[in-house]
This record gives structure tokens, sequence and C-alpha cells, in this order.
């Protein structure tokens, strides 16, 4: 069997245990590099209280703390669903060099996880979002970045 295609079914199958258990919703991933599977994670919104908790992060924290690394960079994730902005995000951030997804934003905005709006929302100006947002402190947390610039030790990531 083609390994992308055993990768996703485990991906299925926590989805599965973790939406049967009441965890959250049907939404399960893994992280692989070189035929390897380094992460797992399932959706846990529900079982920790924490809006974050999706499956496709929680299986990059995992792939991260067994690499001793924040970079993900030759790995590819194989998750149940077209992830969402957010998970779209840190899949950006850790580096993954491909994402495999089972169904689409369409099918889960079906079930009440409708994305579609967030996906919106990101490409208005600050201006015209939903929620406001203004600044504050600029010329403070403009010096902050200097600072941070300046360190001679710093990590760029």
């Amino acid at each position: 069997m083609d390994k992308a295609k055993v990768f996703m079914l485990r991906a299925i199958e926590l989805a599965r245990t973790g939406m049967r258990r009441g965890d959250g919703g049907p939404f399960g991933a893994v992280v692989t590099r070189d035929g390897e599977i380094l992460g797992e994670g399932w959706n846990q919104v529900i079982a920790t209280k924490d809006p974050t908790a999706h499956g496709e992060i929680v299986a990059i924290r995992a792939a991260c703390a067994r690499m001793g690394s924040f970079s993900l960079a030759g790995c590819e994730i194989h998750t149940t669903g077209e992830p969402c902005p957010m998970c779209l995000g840190a899949i950006h951030w850790a580096r993954l060099d491909r994402i495999h997804f089972g169904f689409r934003v369409e099918d889960a905005a079906r079930i009440g996880f409708d994305d579609r709006d967030f996906f919106h929302e990101i490409s208005l100006p600050s201006a015209e979002r939903r929620i406001p947002s203004q600044e504050s402190c600029r010329d403070e947390a403009l010096a902050l970045i200097e600072e941070y610039a300046g360190l001679p030790d710093r990590t760029p990531y």
C-alpha cells in the first residue's frame, strides 16, 4: 500500500478514536519524514478546553518535541481535513514541505466546522474585519524589535 495512504489512514484512525472519546471533532494528523511518523495528533479542543488543540497543531508540537527543533523542513503532514487558517499558519511556520488532506473545507462546513468565514476575514484589511484592532504603544514596541534584532546570539527563525 502507498505510504501516503497508510499515513492518512493513521490520521483517520486517530481522529475517529478522539472523536468517539469526545475529545473534539473528526480531525487527526501525522507528521512524517522519510517514511516514518514523527508526531501524531487529533483534535482535543473539548478535552483540553483549548481552542488551539487542533489535530495538526498537536501533531506538529509532538514532531517538534521529538526532533528537538522548531523546524520540520523535510517533513510532510497528513491530515484528515484541509487545514484551517490557524493550522495552515502553523504548517508554514514549521516549514513543512507538503500537506496531504482528506476532506475539504466545504465538507467540514457541512458538519459545523466552517472555516470559510475565517479565510475571508483574514483576507480583509484590518479596518474592515469583524474584530477591531488598533495600534498601541508603537514606539515602545518598535524599540523592542530593535532590541531583539541587536541580540548577538539570537536564533533566527
